[in-house]
């Protein structure tokens, strides 16, 4: 039997898929290693338990193949027909029985998988519009992806940490989040702070006199920004050290 490939051979696309495709493994390890009684346990997304988070990536990976569609047929798929449908469809996979979530997951997984290997070459700069409406070409929802479940495993809350996602993706959400507050202009008097690095990366382009500046690591400080918890940062102004504040909103 002949072997199937990525139809594609950009270099950087070969490197995007599978970085996805590790953030879908390791998401799967965290999983597996929780028992069933413990996926009614609580996330770290407030007001989502396990079964919320499992039900959210595995929509996910099924609303992201329809744009593949898209890509491939030029017929318009949309992710979700509306909000609301989206997040029903959320609460009722967080009702599945054990076995039916994580047949969601891993199904969906591959489902997506496969729609990415047959998108033909020349697909995958074709136009899809997520459902916040942006215009996008197709290879971007290998990112879309790949935030998604190597951010998600965190919030399984079940030993993964920051730490585990690898360096390329966490310098990407953090210019990803820093830019949707700049588009904003939520991050008035505020600068971010990569330690550790040479040179040290800094984000923020504010205008104000005395900035509060949030510093740390770069999986902490991601952390941080990502609305998911302030350990491992600290803050300053003009020298002074203060209480961390919370993170703009991101999405």
């Amino acid at each position: 039997m002949v072997a199937r490939h990525d139809q594609t051979t950009d270099p950087a696309l070969l490197d995007a898929l599978l970085q996805a495709r590790r953030g879908t493994a390791f998401f799967a390890r965290k999983l597996n290693e929780l028992p069933d009684a413990e996926l009614d346990g609580s996330s770290l997304l407030p007001g989502w338990t396990r079964r919320h988070i499992v039900a959210h990536v595995g929509y996910n990976a099924r609303a992201i193949a329809r744009l593949i569609e898209w890509a491939a047929t030029g017929v318009e798929t949309p992710m979700y027909s509306s909000p609301e449908a989206r997040k029903h469809e959320i609460e009722f996979g967080a009702t599945l029985s054990p076995i039916a979530l994580r047949h969601l997951f891993d199904h969906s997984a591959v489902h997506l998988n496969v729609e990415w290997r047959d998108l033909p070459a020349d697909a995958w700069h074709h136009k899809v519009k997520t459902a916040q409406g942006r215009i996008v070409p197709a290879e971007e929802t290998v990112w879309m992806r790949t935030r998604e479940v190597w951010m998600h495993a965190v919030d399984l809350d079940n030993g993964a940490t920051f730490s585990d996602i690898p360096v390329p993706v966490l310098e990407r959400l953090l210019e990803d989040i820093t830019g949707a507050w700049k588009t904003r202009g939520t991050d008035t008097g505020l600068v971010v702070k990569v330690t550790g690095q040479e040179p040290e990366p800094s984000f923020g382009d504010t205008p104000a006199a005395q900035p509060t500046v949030v510093s740390g690591p770069l999986p902490t400080v991601v952390q941080w920004a990502a609305g998911r918890g302030s350990g491992g940062v600290a803050a300053m102004r003009k020298g002074t050290p203060l209480a961390v504040p919370p993170a703009p909103k991101w999405i």
